[in-house]
C-alpha cells in the first residue's frame, strides 16, 4: 500500500526530490545543483535540460532509495516561478535557455509598456507591476531572438510553461501539457479573478495564445508519470509556485497568517483568503492556491526581496572574508552591533516595496573602527531590514497587524538573524521542525488531490514548531536602528542611469 508522497522541488540552482510520510516526515531526498549561465550583464539562464537531467536524476534516487514507485501515492511539483522556458511539441526540446526569473533582460521592453501608459491594466488584471521579473515579456524575448520563432508559436509548433510545466510535460511523455493558477498568476498574462488567461494582455506584450498551457487547480490531476521514469505510472497530483507551496506548507491556512523564506532572496507572503487585496505599498497580489476545479481560489500579498541569502554568498564570493555562508554567524558574532553599518544589498535593484531597478548596493555608515565582523553583522540585518519593509507594507495594505512570522529557508538556521528579524519586527518569529516547507506544500497539496490527506486539518495538525524567537529590544533602539536602514535605502535609489546594465546576481 502506498504510504509516501514524492515532492519534486525544482529551484534555481538546484533540484531536489524528498519522499513525505502520513505525519509529514522527511523519509528521504535527494539534491544536485546545476549549471548557472550569466551570458551579458543582468541576464541570467538555465538549459533546460540540464534541469529536467538532474530533476529526473534525484526523483529516481529517493523513488528507488525507498523501495519503488510501490510506496508512492501521488507526486507533487513545486518550482522556482517565473522562469519561462519554450520547447517544440514535436520534439520536446527546447528552443532556448530558459530566461530564469533574475534576469533583467526584459527591462527596457517593461519600461517601454509603462510609459505607454499600460501599467494600471495589468495591475488590475494581474495584481502585479510591469517588470522583468515575470514570465510574459521573457517569452516575448525568446520568440524574437530568433527568425521564425514567433511564426512557429502562432501555429502551435512552440510550447511555453513555467518550470512545473516543463517537467510536467517530460513526466508524462508529452501527454500533459499544463500549469496550475498560482504558477500562471506570475506571468503578467494572467487575470487572478476570472482565473483565466487574458487575451488583451497576451496582446499587449505579443504572446500567441496557442502556445500556452491548460490552466488547472493546484491540487489535482496532472496526469501520470511515464511508467518507463519510475517503474511504473506514479499519479502527478499537484504542481504550485515555490513561494505558494511554502506557505501551504507553513500550514498557513487562515488570512492574515504570513510566512518568509529565506533563500537566494526573501519571499513573504501573507494569506487573504478568498478577497484578492490590491497593494497600494509596492507588494505583489497573487494567487496562492486553488483546492479544486471551480472552486474559489485563495489569495495571498507577496513581497519579493532580490538579495537576501544572495548578500551572504557576496561575502563569501565577492570580498572573501568567509569560506563558508555558514561562517557568517561566528563572523558577526564577535561584535554586539554594527558600529552604525548599514548594507543595502541591492545588487540587482530593490524589489518590494521600493521596485526600483536603478537602485545599487550602498555600505554605509563606515569609520576607522569598522571591521569585517561589522560588515558580517551589517549584512545578515539587511535581510531583516528588508524583510521588515516588506511585512510593514502588508500591514498597511491589510489594515491590521501581523500576530506571527512563520520562517524557513537556508538562513532560517542562522539564530542571529531570526533574533534580530523579531527584534526589528517586533513580533514573534517562529521556526517550524520541518524546515523543507516548500516540498512539504507540494507533498500536501498532492497528497489532499489522491485522500493520502483527508483535509488541510490534517496537514496543519503537522506543522510542529521547533523554536519562536521573541522580540526582545528596546522598541526606542528598534525605531532608530530602522530610520538609520531607511536613511541608507534613499541613498542606493535611483543609483544607476535607466540604460545602465544591471550587474550578475550572486552564484548561489
Amino acid at each position: 500500500m502506498a504510504d509516501l508522497v514524492l515532492a519534486i522541488d525544482q529551484g534555481t540552482t538546484s533540484s531536489r526530490a524528498i519522499a513525505f510520510d502520513r505525519a509529514g516526515r522527511v523519509v528521504a531526498s535527494a539534491q544536485r545543483e546545476f549549471e548557472q549561465r550569466y551570458p551579458a550583464p543582468g541576464h541570467v539562464t538555465h538549459d533546460p535540460e540540464a534541469i529536467w537531467e538532474s530533476q529526473l536524476a534525484v526523483a529516481r534516487d529517493v523513488v528507488s532509495g525507498t523501495g519503488g514507485a510501490v510506496r508512492f501515492a501521488a507526486i507533487g511539483v513545486t518550482n522556482q516561478r517565473e522562469t519561462t522556458v519554450v520547447w517544440d511539441r514535436a520534439s520536446g526540446r527546447p528552443v532556448a535557455d530558459a530566461i530564469v526569473w533574475q534576469s533583467r533582460i526584459t527591462a527596457p521592453f517593461c519600461e517601454r509598456l509603462k510609459q505607454e501608459g499600460h501599467e494600471p491594466l495589468f495591475r488590475a488584471r494581474t495584481g502585479l507591476p510591469l517588470d522583468a521579473y515575470f514570465s510574459g515579456p521573457k517569452i516575448r524575448y525568446i520568440l524574437d531572438a530568433q527568425p521564425g520563432l514567433r511564426e512557429r508559436a502562432e501555429r502551435g509548433e512552440l510550447a511555453f510553461g513555467t518550470v512545473d510545466s516543463f517537467l510536467i510535460w517530460r513526466l508524462t511523455g508529452g501527454r500533459v501539457h499544463a500549469t496550475d493558477v498560482s504558477n500562471a498568476s506570475r506571468t503578467l498574462l494572467f487575470d487572478i479573478h476570472r482565473l483565466a488567461w487574458d487575451d488583451e494582455l497576451l496582446d499587449i506584450i505579443g504572446v500567441p495564445r496557442a502556445m500556452l498551457p491548460e490552466l488547472r487547480p493546484t491540487s489535482g490531476s496532472f496526469g501520470e508519470t511515464e511508467a518507463s521514469l519510475f517503474g511504473r505510472p506514479i499519479p502527478i497530483a499537484a504542481a504550485a509556485g515555490d513561494q505558494q507551496a511554502a506557505t501551504f506548507g507553513q500550514a498557513c491556512f487562515e488570512p492574515g497568517q504570513a510566512k518568509n523564506t529565506y533563500g537566494t532572496g526573501a519571499f513573504l507572503v501573507r494569506n487573504t483568503g478568498t478577497e484578492a487585496v490590491a497593494s497600494a505599498h509596492g507588494l505583489l497580489t497573487t494567487v496562492a492556491w486553488q483546492l479544486a476545479a471551480g472552486g474559489p481560489a485563495t489569495y495571498a500579498l507577496e513581497g519579493s526581496v532580490f538579495v537576501a541569502g544572495a548578500a551572504v554568498q557576496w561575502m563569501r564570493d565577492g570580498l572573501r572574508a568567509i569560506g563558508a555562508a555558514a561562517d557568517i554567524e561566528a563572523l558577526a558574532a564577535g561584535v554586539e552591533d554594527t558600529g552604525g553599518v548599514y548594507l543595502v544589498p541591492a545588487f540587482v535593484g530593490l524589489g518590494a516595496p521600493w521596485w526600483d531597478p536603478n537602485a545599487r548596493g550602498a555600505l554605509v555608515g563606515l569609520s576607522r573602527g569598522t571591521g569585517l565582523p561589522q560588515i558580517a553583522r551589517a549584512t545578515i540585518e539587511s535581510i531583516a531590514y528588508q524583510v521588515r519593509d516588506v511585512l510593514e507594507a502588508m500591514d498597511a495594505d491589510a489594515g491590521t497587524g501581523s500576530r506571527a512570522l512563520r520562517v524557513d529557508g537556508g538562513a532560517a538556521a542562522n539564530d542571529t538573524l531570526l533574533q534580530f528579524q523579531a527584534d526589528v519586527l517586533g513580533v514573534a518569529v517562529e521556526r517550524p521542525v520541518v524546515a523543507e516547507t516548500t516540498a512539504l506544500g507540494a507533498a500536501c497539496l498532492a497528497g489532499l488531490a489522491v485522500g493520502f490527506w483527508r483535509d488541510a486539518g490534517g496537514v496543519a495538525a503537522n506543522w510542529a514548531l521547533d523554536e519562536r524567537f521573541e522580540p526582545r529590544m528596546d522598541p526606542v533602539r528598534r525605531d532608530r536602528l530602522v530610520r538609520g536602514w531607511q536613511r541608507a535605502v534613499q541613498r542606493s535609489l535611483a543609483w544607476a542611469e535607466p540604460d545602465e546594465p544591471t550587474g550578475a546576481p550572486a552564484r548561489s
